[in-house]
Parts: structure tokens; sequence; C-alpha cells
């Protein structure tokens, strides 16, 4: 059919149709002519997406060596996977185990932790394809029944299901429309936090959320009868959920969304007293880690921007009564777990796991050995002797360890048996300065022996916002590339937590730009130690991070050979218009905000600084059609603006998934063909075969 050449026939991305959208902030004119991509609803969009899709498909499947990789990522991901397990107040343990390549892991019951598991719950029975989530397991206080929740296609929206626990038997009640919600179960029934259902004819994954309620759901009886708790309609652009502890004495009111924290209330249940406001403002993050009769143990960065533990009585619960049990430190307290009669402390240094056992006075601190330089998370409950850890680094696959709260003494619980050899590899943490002065920490992996001369292809990731830190984690779908010779770097950037509040502020609104130049710096870095080459570079992220790899992509094109920008929020400003977008702007600012901060955020916006005629790194752009977080008009316009503007023969295309979202819940199988899609085209893209 072809005269020429198989390459002469291969689909193009679509030229994309552009109109004449403008907008005005602040007396400035700024086009937007793929604005009509928002639509995911219109025909022309749906056409765009498909035509997209098929000129992508067609490169990657021309990929010489995609089907061999993908073919070892199945095999390096067939291992089985366990979560620590919890006893409940019925006697029984529950823990979540993926077999191997099962889409969702399954929730299991047994009677004691070394006793026969039985299936409690299989999300993989409630779709064929493996597109429903499990995102949470609720129990009553007397486990009497089990409030499970559910996603379909990767959506926020969730729905709840609920579980006789004794006899596994699904009950009638059926919530819809929640969202950013768990289950607090009180008597014969439990609160959850909801919007009302979307108008018909209005785009469900892209509407803006507002009006977030909280409702009491009674066992038994249809949603249409359940009460309205709480709401607020003067601030519909807030988050309000609930929570009440075991004893059912105390209920807590979360309050967010409009700063970088949160407020916080209480309720007296036995007495029905008012809520009583805790905090002064949403500037900072309080929660709730324990309740003890009448005193509340509040976990909480407020006047300590590397955290610390306090205690508040239920009867003065305000923040001026506040008293430290255990004060700030010098690095971050990530998190406090109650375990026995003791206290179990989790710093980050240098972003990985430090712990400690102390009474529960803060008193007698005592340092825990854990395995090694990565991530731990511990299980356990006040006033019981048992207590779990889960341990993993970038060459530790996730193992279960028992603690012993006598003797400090771990034992090995449950460790995977994996399909791969890491003893052939290592991790070092680097540290360079950035642009400013600033130190800052990188993980890389790679394989032992590797030499430093500037021929190593490398896998950059980063994240850098939202007070989230990235510490050491491991991947079995990094193995392939780090089996062939590949670097995964990882990057502590400022706008994460890894030292606190003020590193975190650091790269927020107007200090955004230090979180690109951290990254282009990381990048430096390891081209002038030798470690690789533009030649050889790319940079992955998603989400926020996806934003990263976007805004660094358009500021140095000539340093990267490979961008990979993920589920990015790629226009700066008009990202607070779509579902929960507005609830970034305490790490963002919006365009609306000033004339100050709409020139700050049109100075890096990814889709607002590709210019014509610029040789852009090789892109491979992904979203997917229910992202209704970052929704995919954001990639829909940076791809086709990037299409237009780009010169050069590097390839500029668009993966579109379907069924699928923001990543939360995405089965397996999409993982890994998702996966094998961006590993070939870095390593095509890069000069390296596999």
């Amino acid at each position: 059919m072809c005269a020429l050449t198989v390459l002469s026939c291969a689909p193009q991305p679509p030229q994309t149709r552009k109109d004449a959208t403008t907008d005005n902030y602040f007396g400035t004119e700024v086009a937007d002519p793929y604005r009509w991509l928002e639509d995911d609803r219109s025909d022309e969009t749906a056409a765009w997406v498909e035509a997209q899709n098929r000129a992508t498909s067609y490169y990657l499947g021309h990929i010489p060596f995609r089907a061999k990789l993908l073919e070892r990522l199945k095999e390096v991901s067939d291992y089985e996977k366990m979560g620590a397990p919890v006893r409940r107040s019925n006697g029984k343990w529950y823990f979540y185990k993926n077999g191997g390549l099962q889409n969702q892991s399954v929730l299991y019951e047994q009677d004691s932790p070394e006793g026969e598991p039985r299936v409690f719950l299989d999300p993989n029975t409630l779709s064929e394809d493996g597109t429903v989530a499990l995102k949470g397991v609720y129990f009553s206080h007397d486990c009497k029944y089990a409030a499970y929740c559910i996603s379909r296609s990767g959506s926020d929206w969730q729905e709840f299901y609920v579980m006789d626990t004794a006899t596994r038997e699904l009950l009638p009640d059926h919530i819809e429309w929640a969202k950013f919600s768990g289950a607090a179960w009180k008597g014969d029934g439990f609160f959850y936090s909801a919007y009302d259902a979307p108008a018909e004819g209005v785009g469900a994954y892209s509407v803006k959320n507002e009006g977030h309620k909280v409702y009491y759901h009674k066992i038994g009886t249809p949603q249409s009868e359940d009460t309205l708790f709480y709401s607020n309609p003067a601030e519909p652009l807030r988050f309000y959920t609930l929570s009440v502890n075991e004893e059912e004495t105390m209920a807590f009111l979360y309050e967010s969304g409009a700063d970088a924290g949160n407020n916080l209330y209480v309720k007296d249940l036995l007495r029905d007293s008012p809520f009583v406001l805790m905090t002064a403002d949403m500037k900072s993050e309080v929660s709730v880690a324990e309740t003890d009769g009448e005193t509340i143990y509040i976990f909480t960065n407020y006047g300590a921007p590397m955290n610390r533990l306090v205690k508040a009585s239920l009867k003065n619960p305000r923040c001026e009564g506040w008293k430290d049990v255990v004060p700030e430190r010098d690095c971050v307290l990530e998190d406090v777990t109650f375990a026995g009669d003791k206290l179990i402390l989790c710093y980050q240094e240098d972003a990985s796991t430090h712990a400690y056992l102390c009474g529960l006075d803060g008193s007698d601190r005592r340092p825990v050995a854990l395995p090694g330089v990565g991530s731990a998370s511990f299980v356990a409950r006040k006033g019981e002797p048992w207590c779990y850890y889960s341990y993993s680094s970038f060459t530790t696959p996730g193992s279960i360890y028992s603690f012993d709260l006598q003797t400090l003494e771990s034992r090995v619980y449950r460790e995977p048996a994996t399909h791969f050899d890491l003893s052939d590899f290592e991790t070092r943490q680097l540290f360079f300065t950035s642009k400013d002065g600033t130190r800052v920490p990188m993980f890389i992996t790679f394989k032992k022996g590797l030499r430093q001369d500037g021929s190593n292809p490398v896998y950059l990731y980063g994240y850098g916002g939202f007070n989230i830190s990235l510490p050491p984690s491991f991947s079995a779908t990094r193995v392939p590339f780090l089996e062939h010779g590949g670097i995964y770097a990882q990057v502590n950037l400022r706008g994460g937590s890894e030292y606190g509040e003020e590193w975190h502020q650091a790269g927020t609104k107007m200090h955004k730009q230090n979180v690109f130049d951290d990254f282009i710096a990381a990048a430096e870095y390891l081209i002038s130690e030798g470690w690789t080459s533009s030649s050889k570079l790319a940079i992955v992220g998603g989400s926020n991070g996806g934003l990263l790899v976007g805004a660094c992509m358009t500021q140095r094109p000539d340093l990267f050979a490979v961008a990979v920008p993920q589920v990015g929020v790629m226009d700066m400003l008009r990202y607070h218009k779509f579902t929960i977008g507005w609830n970034w702007a305490p790490d963002y600012g919006t365009s609306e905000d000033s004339k100050e901060m709409f020139e700050y955020l049109l100075g890096y916006s990814p889709l607002h600084n590709l210019k014509p005629g610029v040789s852009y790194p090789a892109t491979l752009v992904t979203t997917a059609d229910h992202d209704d977080r970052v929704v995919p008009a954001h990639s829909f316009k940076f791809a086709a603006r990037l299409q237009e503007c780009a010169a050069g023969p590097a390839p500029a295309l668009i993966r579109i998934d379907t069924k699928a979202g923001h990543g939360g819940g995405k089965p397996l199988a999409k993982v890994l063909e998702e996966q094998a899609d961006i590993y070939s085209f870095i390593l095509k893209n890069v000069g390296e075969s596999y």
C-alpha cells in the first residue's frame, strides 16, 4: 500500500483547530485558542482524542522492544505484596495482599497473625477489567458492620456499600456522589462527605465542585433519608470531613481548602454540646492522633514548623491551652503511633525514616533499629501489646516486620519472594546546590560498578509541592530500566515536607520558581558529575510533578532528551475553574488574586511558555478520560500547543487512557501497559534499546 516507506503511512497527530478565544487579565490579553478542548463531552473533542491516540499508539507499537519490555515488567511485578495486619475489636486480623498480577489488592481476614487467611473482600470481583477500585474499608466500632468505598474508572467520585462483618452479606445500603470522604461510625450508622449530584447535562468529571456537606446515614435506610449534619453555604470552596473517636464520645470536624492547613472543631457527643473551634486559622495542619478519656492528642505544625504532638482537654480544647507531649525538634516529626502504653515517633531526617520509642508523656526516648535507609510505617493500637511495621527502600520491596515493644527487636513477619535480584544495585544520597545556594538532597539508584562517563540513561523524577515528601520507595517497574544500566534519580525539591513547613513554603506561590530551579540544578549536577548527559536524560513527574516537567522543559529545552509530564497542571491561569482545582490556590495562587500573581503564573505556566520554532525534548504527555482531579483539558491544550510549536524531529505525543483517572486505583494491567509505553519511549529517544 505504501509506495515509499512504512513511516510515511504512519498516522500523524492532527493539526488542532484554533479559535479566537482570549481572556483579559488586569489589562493583559491572553489568547486561549484551544479552549474548545476543555469540553470533554463534545464530538469534536472525542474525534481529536481518537486521532491523537491513533498516532501515539502507532508510534509506541512500532518501538521494536516494547513487547519484550512489557513481558519483563510483568515478570518482575509478579510477586506477593502484603500490608501489615491490623487487629479489630472483634478479635480478627485484617490485611491486604496482592498475589502478584492481580489488578486490585484483596482484603483478607484471619483469626490470628499466623492463622489461615480468608478472603474478606475482593475488589477484583466488582468489575471484569479491574477498573473498580477499593478506596477504603471502615469497620463500625463494634465490628458489626463494614462500610466499603469504591471508585469507578479512576474517578474521585466515591460510592459506599455496607456489609455484615460476620456473614459478609451485602446490605441494601448504597451511597453515591461522595467525594474525599471516609465513613465515621456512630451507633448503627456513619457520617460521610458528599456533593450534590451534578445537574443533568453537566460534565461530572470537569464541573467545579462546590458545597461539600457532611451527612449521617443510618443502616437500612435509603440515601434520600440521610440527615444533613453539617454544611456551610457561606464557604462553598471548602472541604468538610468528620471523624468520631473509638469510644464515640467525641466528634471532630475538619475544615480545609482555604489555606495551607485546616481548622479543627470538637463536639462532646455525651453532652451533645455545640462544636468548639480548637484552632485560630487554616495556616497550620492539625489532626487528632488519639483520645484518652477527655484528653485529646493532636499532631500539628501549629507553632512548630517541624511538627509536634500536643494534648488538650475536652473541657478546654482551644489551641491556647495545648501542652507539648513531643516538642518540635530540628528534623520533621512525620508520624506518631500509639502502641500499647508507648509512643512510636517517626522522624524524617534527610528524607528517610528514623524511629524512636518513648513513653506516653514523651519521656525515655530510645531509637528503633530499622533495616536500613528507607521508609517505615507502624501499625499498632493503644493499650494492646502487638505492633507491626512495613519497610521499603529503593532496593528493598515492601516487607512486614513485627516489633516487640519491650525489647525493641524486629522480626521479619512477611518478606516477598521476587523474580529478580536486587543485590547488584545500590542507592546513594547526594546533595547539590540549587540556583540560590540552597542545599538539596537527591537519591540515585543504579547498578554497582556503573561508570560515571556521561553515557548512562537517567530517569529523573520529582514532585515539589503541597507539603508532600518523596521518601525512599520501591517500584518493581523500575527494575528493567536499572537492569539495563539506567539510573533512577529522585529529587527532594522545595515545596515538599522534607524539612518542614519552611521548606514547603519556599516552593509555593511567588516562590514556585525555586522548585523548577532545584530540578534543573539536579539535572545539571548529574551531568557535571558524569552520571549522564543531556542526550541521555529523561524527566518524569505526575500531577504537580507534571507541572514541574512542563515548566522545566519550556524553560530549559536544551537540557533534556525526553520529557514525560503525567496528568499535569499545565494551564496555570485556569486550573482553579475545574473540579477541586480551587483547593490548590494556597500552593499556587490564582490568576484572579492580583496583577502580580497573574504575571508570576503566566511567567511559568507550561501552556503559555511554549514558543514556536523551539526544539523541545521528545515528549509523551499522559492523561486519562476520567481524571477529575487534574482534568485532561490541561494535557489536551498543552499537547496541541506543543505540536504547533515544536521544531525538529523529536516526537510530541499524547497518550490518553480510557476508563482511568488521576492514577489512584488504576488496575495493575493498565499500570504495566502505561509503564511499558513510558520506558520504551524514554529508551528509544535516548538512543537505547532493550
